[in-house]
């Protein structure tokens, strides 16, 4: 991959996030602009300006990814990245950049039946849509509200799941568990561009946040027009998600409910039965409002002495989270095929296969009471590979034969080892 030529792009740290383009004066007037209510304008140049484009490039290069309906992959759009650097410059300065449309591209839901549409833009597409954000997300950034934490700079999901433990443990144990029916499928275009409006008053950028979610769906040779909705997948959604979904953050927050919300996943905890109902009209109304509905089947309120909640892939029952039964089998379904009886390598090079899957999967899960559920998924795996082992030799008491600790020596991960042993509150009861 071409390694770039141009100089450094000049970087203004702003909260957690460097920004390219951004200067101190920019940065001192998101205050005072945000205190006043004004608008920001002439920002489309800093999303055409060479620093910006080239470091929007190199965002896109770390996330990877695939190609787009152009078929141009990271790897090509980087051989030759000044010249195409230098020509979305140019298109965009012209007025003449015109998005493509996105892929279309179906993913299976794991551990669920059923896949879901996942749009792909094309690799040019992803770096102005980088670009694009660089220069909004400081602006917004300065009016999101503390109960939001996805796909924000600084912040995480364990941020998220820790609110709500601590809002558990402060009394607030009936949950609203809410789900917004297809959310980002959903979001109606025009009141979105309107909410941008309300801070951005640059025609031009405006028109280009237009003409990207009006691109289109390209599913094979179908062309569909996109009148409705953000792609799933696009650099722009999870801002533009953020920004449509602030007014219920606002609505909810000043009727005095915690509210914790990650992009459209979000849960409301209260101190009783009717603040929870109370809650729970609210976000129907505010929805309503935005062209937006509650899927009722995914609805309900708990109360978390009596019944389990899930948000993040996390179960909360009592005092207690742990891994949820959907976490596991999403787990499951994503280790099946790899370590199916029938493949023709030795066992070190399947468990140099299952070790960062596992890795990865108890890092997100470690922060809980994990080990009953942790033991679980170890036996599982030792079984899995029992029974690869079987498949190529003779048979006979496989537990005794292949014992744990041959998998231990054979550098098998452990979840149980690594994230418990000397954790008390991983150790902690959990079903």
């Amino acid at each position: 991959m071409a390694q770039p030529t141009d100089p450094a792009p000049r970087l203004q740290v702003i909260g957690a996030k460097a920004y390219p383009g951004w200067t101190p004066a920019m940065v001192t007037a998101l205050a005072r602009l945000r205190e006043s209510g004004r608008k920001w304008y002439s920002l489309y140049d800093k999303v055409c300006a060479v620093e910006n484009l080239r470091w929007s490039w190199h965002q896109v290069a770390a996330n990877r990814g695939a190609a787009g309906v152009d078929g141009q992959s990271v790897r090509m759009f980087g051989a030759q990245v000044d010249r195409h650097l230098a020509e979305l410059q140019r298109l965009l300065a012209q007025r003449r950049y015109q998005p493509l449309p996105v892929r279309r591209h179906w993913i299976r839901k794991p551990g669920k039946q059923g896949r879901r549409p996942l749009g792909i833009p094309a690799v040019r597409d992803r770096v102005v849509q980088a670009a694009v954000v660089n220069v909004l997300e400081p602006i917004f950034e300065a009016e999101f509200l503390d109960c939001s934490y996805g796909y924000r700079p600084g912040r995480s999901q364990h941020q998220a799941l820790d609110r709500v433990s601590a809002a558990l443990a402060q009394g607030q144990t009936w949950v609203v568990e809410a789900d917004i029916r297809g959310c980002f499928d959903n979001i109606p275009q025009d009141p979105l561009v309107d909410a941008v409006a309300e801070r951005v008053a640059d025609g031009t950028l405006l028109a280009l946040l237009r003409a990207f979610l009006q691109a289109g769906v390209l599913e094979g040779q179908d062309f569909q027009p996109t009148e409705a909705g953000i792609p799933q997948g696009a650099v722009l959604s999870p801002l533009l998600c953020n920004i449509y979904l602030h007014r219920l953050d606002q609505a909810l927050t000043v009727q005095g409910f915690t509210l914790v919300r990650y992009a459209d996943d979000f849960v409301v905890l209260c101190p009783s039965q009717a603040a929870a109902e109370a809650a729970l009209q609210a976000v129907r109304q505010v929805l309503a409002e935005l062209g937006l509905t509650l899927s009722e089947e995914k609805t309900r309120i708990v109360q978390v002495e009596e019944a389990s909640f899930t948000f993040l892939g996390y179960t909360f029952y009592r005092a207690w989270r742990f891994p949820s039964d959907r976490a596991m089998q999403r787990l499951r379904a994503k280790l099946r095929p790899v370590t199916r009886r029938q493949q023709p390598r030795p066992l070190r090079e399947l468990v140099a296969t299952v070790n960062p899957i596992l890795r990865g999967w108890g890092n997100y899960f470690r922060h809980g009471h994990c080990q009953k559920r942790f033991a679980r998924l170890d036996a599982w795996v030792r079984m899995r590979l029992r029974s690869f082992l079987r498949k190529r030799k003779a048979g006979g008491f496989t537990h005794l034969r292949w014992p744990n600790a041959y998998f231990a020596a054979h550098g098998l991960f452990s979840l149980v080892a690594e994230f418990c042993s000397a954790d008390p509150l991983r150790r902690g009861a959990a079903v």
